[in-house]
């Protein structure tokens, strides 16, 4: 750790000789141990070292920024040449500022000194339980790997932060096969610290399996209809960052885009939706510590119970629109609450429509209109999961759709990156042959 602040350091006088007035720089270093798996078998074991060196400074009201990944004295100089060019090359904008002196702190998380013994008996584990369990899966490629990352983070206000943390991740390929039939692929994984589990009973990974060997043989949806998705877990997670990309962002607020721009303090959902952005939760695994502007990641409510509580604001936008900073910019992090009703009732209460593990397809547009191919999918009929369908359009806005709840379960499948659980959604237009 003290190698990587000596690198920072240099790095950031570096830009204050070269003319920044403000400067802010991260250098990073990571270790990752990796076993992969190829058709079933196991393939490859690695480690991989990696050195990432960031800098970004303002002159003049004018912004740079670069990455390099090498730390030795001439590519540092190198990089802050670079940077104040690209600074100088850019528009100034007044608003560019970095938090002020958060004084000194340091972070050790996770899991940085891994058992991987046990860690590759847990991977064997899982190829063997797929084999028996799973027959019809084929395993295209398994990769798990513990990753172990310091870093350090200095700006020009004195701030001074370093972390340390650790985590196994696990990443997984997969499609079904019988009698010369095939699905299309799947992918899932998470992220832990805990190896007490088999990884079989970890995140939706059962689920998966289970779901991907029943679509070897898909059905055609008939006709045009308006229903209800129920939407994974997994599905959901991008579900929401669409939706919160386009109506909570920072940017789109500042360009005008958002719908929800003069929507802060009003329902802009169901109110029995609430989204909270926690890098710092428990639910989570490693989250982020501090945002790249310098300040201390704060886990907070974007929507409670329906209502818009805060825009996804770092200091630069906040500057730009007046709106208060955010806590933090984690999406990726995100925590909804579990509802009251079993994923069953759910399904029971359903006259039409579709569970959907996957979607597929272009960004939706500024106004939230979307139209996304369903994969991986299965249609409810009268209350039943029917047979696995093959790719069917869905389409609706939405905006409409955080509004349009029918119901949330109380069931939900922590990834260690989010933690969601199921949601159903009305009035989405589902277009088969």
């Amino acid at each position: 750790m003290e190698n990587l602040k000596n690198v920072a350091f240099s790095a950031l006088e570096a830009l204050k000789a070269r003319g920044a007035q403000q400067a802010a720089v991260s250098a990073s270093f990571s270790e990752t141990k990796e076993f992969n798996v190829d058709g079933g078998e196991f393939s490859l074991f690695r480690t991989l070292f990696d050195n990432s060196l960031s800098l970004t400074a303002v002159k003049d009201g004018k912004k740079g920024s670069i990455g390099v990944n090498h730390f030795d004295t001439e590519t540092i100089n190198s990089a802050a040449d670079n940077c104040i060019a690209s600074a100088e090359a850019s528009e100034a904008d007044d608003n560019w500022e970095f938090g002020p002196d958060a004084g000194e702190h340091s972070f050790e998380d996770g899991i940085t000194e891994p058992d991987m013994n046990l860690f590759f008996r847990r991977c064997q584990e899982l190829v063997e339980t797929i084999k028996s369990d799973f027959p019809k899966i084929m395993i295209e490629q398994l990769i798990a790997s513990h990753n172990t990352l310091s870093t350090v983070y200095i700006n020009t206000n004195g701030t001074v932060f370093e972390r340390k943390s650790g985590l196994y991740n696990l990443m997984i390929m997969f499609s079904g096969h019988e009698n010369g039939k095939g699905s299309s692929f799947f992918g899932t994984g998470f992220s832990t610290c805990d190896l007490s589990m088999a990884f079989i009973d970890q995140a939706s990974l059962k689920r998966d399996l289970a779901d991907v060997e029943k679509q070897i043989d898909t059905v055609p949806v008939s006709g045009k209809f308006e229903g209800t998705i129920l939407l994974s877990p997994g599905c959901l997670g991008n579900v929401l960052y669409y939706g919160l990309s386009n109506f909570a962002n920072g940017n789109a607020v500042n360009a005008g885009t958002s719908l929800w721009k003069d929507k802060l303090g009003e329902m802009v959902a169901d109110e029995r939706l609430t989204i909270s952005l926690a890098p710092r939760s428990e639910e989570i695994v490693c989250g982020d510590r501090w945002t790249g502007d310098g300040y201390l990641c704060e886990d907070f409510e974007l929507i409670k119970e329906g209502k818009l509580n805060s825009f996804i604001m770092d200091k630069y936008f906040s500057n730009k629109t007046g709106f208060e900073r955010s806590g933090n910019y984690c999406v990726g992090n995100m925590i909804v609450p579990a509802g009251t009703t079993p994923l069953s009732e759910i399904i029971a209460g359903i006259d039409r429509g579709l569970m959907v593990g996957r979607i597929s397809g272009g960004n939706p547009s500024s106004s939230g209109d979307f139209s996304m191919v369903a994969k991986n999918s299965f249609i409810i009929e009268n209350g039943k999961i029917g047979d696995a369908v093959s790719e069917v359009m869905i389409n609706g806005n939405l905006a409409e759709l955080f509004k349009n709840i029918r119901d949330i379960s109380k069931e939900k499948e922590p990834d260690g990156s989010c933690s969601l659980p199921w949601i159903a959604f009305d009035g989405v237009t589902i277009s088969g042959k």
